[in-house]
């Protein structure tokens, strides 16, 4: 199975820590996010990762990975990104990550093992974790809402209530060939300048308009989203309470 990190974005919430480097280098508990998000992906198996890159891309670098550009990424969003590493997915699709997050092994195995064309990870103690970065949850949080079957119903809208926020999702995903069939389709009824303001939940939720079927997976293990410094200091003071230090 490949990976693919989207890493094209600068990360402007992290300030001066990014002003030479791009996100997906600055370092947490001494190790970059870039470099952490490969080790998990090959301590399960998967040795084709390719990293999309953009912003400072000469900066960026990795242990056997194959990089692919977005000369666009300033005038567009992560889809875009997206787009740009499908050719290389193809045929058989792969996993798809978030270059600003971390994980444990074990999010990249259930995406593995969960039979699905779309299929992908979400936090179930999110609020204990937004909390913990920001005052009012609600104010950096997504819907997230299961049909009763189990499937995704709803996700990426501004929600009103805890009440719609029924998990958060991770930026962790796998689409297989017929996955990625269903994105090309939708994206090529779409015009580029819509593309390029198009995010990735917003993707997935026009794929659900479109009837296609996603499936989500509870995680409850370790995972991150580092957007700001602040993310930065709290993951770094629980690495440190985490080793004894």
């Amino acid at each position: 199975m490949k990976a693919v990190i989207l890493a094209a974005g600068r990360g402007s919430r992290l300030e001066g820590l990014t002003d030479d480097l791009p996100k997906c280098m600055v370092s947490l508990a001494g190790t970059p996010l870039l470099h952490r998000q490969i080790s998990a992906l090959k301590e399960v198996g998967i040795e084709e990762v390719a990293v999309v890159r953009g912003y400072r891309a000469e900066a960026i670098s990795g242990p056997d990975v194959h990089f692919i550009d977005n000369p666009r990424w300033s005038q567009s969003n992560m889809v875009v990104s997206l787009q740009a590493a499908l050719p290389w997915l193809k045929p058989q699709g792969g996993i798809i990550s978030y270059a600003d997050i971390f994980y444990a092994p074990e999010a990249v195995t259930a995406l593995m093992e969960t039979e699905g064309d779309l299929v992908l990870t979400y936090d179930v103690n999110w609020q204990t974790l937004w909390e913990s970065r920001q005052e009012n949850p609600l104010d950096d949080a997504e819907t997230f809402k299961l049909a009763p079957n189990g499937d995704l119903k709803e996700i990426g809208k501004q929600p009103q209530a805890l009440e719609e926020v029924e998990g958060q999702y991770m930026g962790l995903l796998r689409f297989t060939g017929p996955g990625i069939a269903a994105i090309e389709k939708l994206l090529s009824s779409m015009t580029q300048e819509n593309i390029d303001r198009l995010d990735m939940t917003s993707l997935l939720s026009l794929l659900l308009e479109s009837g296609e079927r996603i499936v989500p997976i509870a995680y409850e293990g370790e995972w991150g989203e580092v957007d700001t410094k602040s993310d930065l200091e709290l993951y770094e003071q629980r690495f440190a309470e985490k080793a004894g230090l």
